[in-house]
């Protein structure tokens, strides 16, 4: 079956059967059952599973996340700082990622007339700034441990995809890069933006207000293109190199050669994650 997963602070959250979180604790690795993924049809129809699998990774992603938080630090975290750090991420995100490149495009006079150079330039600058941010939080100590942790659990589910036994002697021998990574995904997701907001161009007036709406309102439809296209790049290797070789670059950075006890914890996990009952899941990691 396919597996998933995502690194956490000092650990691996795994999606297989069950949703599985290892983190090291000093010397004790501690596992927790997260739960798993309820069967539904939408799961496996074209630009709608999308939504369906980008909700429960970020579901368990972030439930796994702020409990490995709450692990290593030895005291819970508060509902309402749980509920304000997501809301902040998200704004963050929009912000930074959307209607900044889009102001810095519109000082550009020229642009505003042009809708197709107005996104090519918006979508180049957009990935630029996701790259440098990308960057910039590489240099951070933590980041740079949940990097390696994110390492890990490419090299982990590599192994496994490989039919490898789970040993950290195995596993350090495979990539820290995959295919269905969601680094590729953020990446197709940016690029396949400006030939999104190019296309609506053709029926919308490309105004100030339009850009503002439209910059939000087209995501979701981001979202399922996207998607289908980086499950295409896991099946093809023509659409794996058109699409996913700028991902694949960018996860020399967003993933570290982790070390051996990290390995540890990321087979841990993935062990936990294939015991018991659950579906096959079609999870970004």
């Amino acid at each position: 079956m396919r597996v998933g997963g995502m690194a956490v602070v000092e650990g691996v959250l795994m999606i297989g059967k069950r949703a599985s979180l290892a983190v090291r604790k000093g010397d004790e690795i501690v596992v927790e059952d997260m739960g798993r993924l309820q069967k539904a049809k939408l799961s496996k129809v074209p630009f709608i599973r999308g939504f369906y699998n980008l909700y429960y990774s970020l579901k368990f992603g972030i439930d796994a996340l702020n409990r490995s938080v709450e692990i290593v630090e030895g005291q819970e975290m508060k509902k309402g700082e749980k509920i304000l750090s997501i809301i902040l991420a998200i704004f963050l995100a929009i912000g930074l990622f959307f209607y900044l490149p889009m102001g810095i495009t519109y000082i550009l006079k020229p642009l505003r007339g042009n809708e197709f150079l107005f996104s090519l330039v918006e979508g180049t600058i957009r990935v630029m700034i996701f790259v440098l941010y990308v960057w910039f939080i590489s240099l951070m100590k933590d980041v740079k441990r949940m990097f390696m942790y994110h390492g890990a659990e490419h090299k982990t589910i590599n192994a496994y995809e490989a039919g490898e036994e789970l040993t950290v002697e195995n596993v350090k021998r495979y990539s820290r890069i995959h295919e269905r990574c969601g680094t590729n995904f953020l990446m197709i997701f940016m690029i396949t933006s400006v030939v999104v907001y190019s296309i609506l161009a053709i029926f919308f007036k490309p105004t100030f207000e339009y850009r503002l709406i439209s910059r939000a309102v087209a995501i979701p439809a981001l979202i399922s293109i996207a998607y289908e296209i980086l499950a295409l790049s896991s099946e093809s290797k023509v659409f794996s190199i058109t699409f996913n070789s700028f991902g694949k670059l960018l996860q020399l950075v967003t993933t570290r050669e982790p070390e051996d006890d990290m390995l540890e914890v990321s087979i841990e996990a993935l062990k936990a994650s294939l015991s018991g009952e659950g579906e096959d899941v079609e999870i970004m990691m």
